[in-house]
């Protein structure tokens, strides 16, 4: 019987995540009840959104309990069944675990994937997954941006904000965009097309809002929010009348013991703007139809996504930190099997 390795989270993590807030424990497999199916995972995606999972504290889903694996969406094969839908050998993505071997009941999150139509399985965590479809709703469906505006993207060089900004050039907005670092605004323009980059690092919330203010005279129209903090406070002084923002993460605050919030939140009633919060779990039903308006422009060329793939379920820890030091250099993606 295969040993399942498992990534547990055994303390509530208290700012920074710690090695001793999780346990990587070895426990046998176990049979499959009637009706459910097992799933060998061979990729994981590692998420921000992860984090706040790890806090006790009221969100759009239930904290992991103390002594589960970290909850994550993976990408696997089926590796036993007890469900006639799913056979042994078919790939599957779903949200399940860091673990190898996770058992999905009936009712489940997860479905069959056709990985003949991508390079790599893993794409389904990123350009083909949540990713790219965050991007795509958050941006198309959200914002609803027209030709000749101005898209400023925070977080630009990330698996989601890079994709924001990409979308927004196909529909003819003008992008900025924030990162922080000389190498990650130099991928900006060069590899992700925005016509902007702006690096928030080493910078007063003045001093950014100036460079803002600098590359966008009339504000922005559409702000795509991956940041929060000092960033937002930033791109808050630089809105146009009417602007929209869609509030898709707050990485910055995530592992804050005290939580920051905006300060120019002003901003938005003498621009009249509005705010968003975007989840993607709200456009389940339609991931298909952006699944295939996302597969059209990978295939013509016109999207790019770097992925990030770090190796090995025991070096989970290193991995997922690497989303709060800035080091990942796109999706961040663990590959078990």
């Amino acid at each position: 019987m295969p040993v399942n390795r498992r990534f547990k989270l055994v303390r509530r993590p208290v700012g920074d995540p710690l090695p001793d807030d999780f346990d990587l424990v070895e426990e046998p497999l176990g049979d499959t009840p009637a009706g459910s199916f097992i799933v060998r995972n061979h990729f994981a995606s590692l998420d921000p959104a992860q984090r706040g999972w790890m806090d006790d504290a009221p969100s759009y889903m239930p904290p992991i309990p103390l002594g589960d694996p970290v909850r994550a969406t993976t990408v696997g094969v089926v590796h036993a069944s007890g469900n006639p839908s799913f056979a042994p050998g078919q790939w599957v993505m779903g949200l399940n675990a860091l673990e190898d071997y996770s058992l999905v009941a009936p009712g489940g999150f997860t479905s069959p994937i056709d990985v003949s139509q991508v390079d790599n399985p893993s794409r389904f965590l990123s350009a083909l997954g949540a990713v790219g479809l965050t991007a795509y709703f958050g941006l198309l469906d959200t914002a609803k941006p027209v030709a000749g505006e101005t898209l400023l993207v925070s977080g630009a060089a990330g698996a989601v904000g890079s994709m924001v900004g990409q979308l927004g050039k196909i529909v003819g907005c003008r992008t900025i965009g924030i990162a922080g670092g000389a190498d990650k605004c130099r991928r900006l323009t060069e590899k992700y097309g925005f016509d902007v980059a702006i690096d928030y690092k080493g910078k007063s919330v003045d001093a950014l809002a100036a460079e803002i203010a600098a590359a966008a005279p009339g504000g922005a129209d559409i702000v795509f929010e991956n940041v929060g903090g000092t960033v937002l406070d930033a791109e808050l002084m630089n809105l146009a009348i009417n602007a929209r923002i869609v509030l898709c993460g707050l990485i910055s605050e995530y592992n804050s013991v005290s939580k920051v919030g905006a300060r120019n939140l002003w901003q938005v009633l003498v621009k009249r703007a509005t705010v968003h919060g975007f989840l993607i779990a709200d456009y389940v039903d339609r991931f298909a139809e952006g699944g295939a308006a996302m597969a059209q422009w990978l295939g013509e060329g016109r999207l790019r996504i770097d992925e990030d793939i770090q190796h090995g379920l025991e070096d989970a820890y290193p991995a997922f930190m690497r989303l709060f030091s800035g080091a990942n250099t796109g999706k961040l993606i663990l590959k078990i099997a």
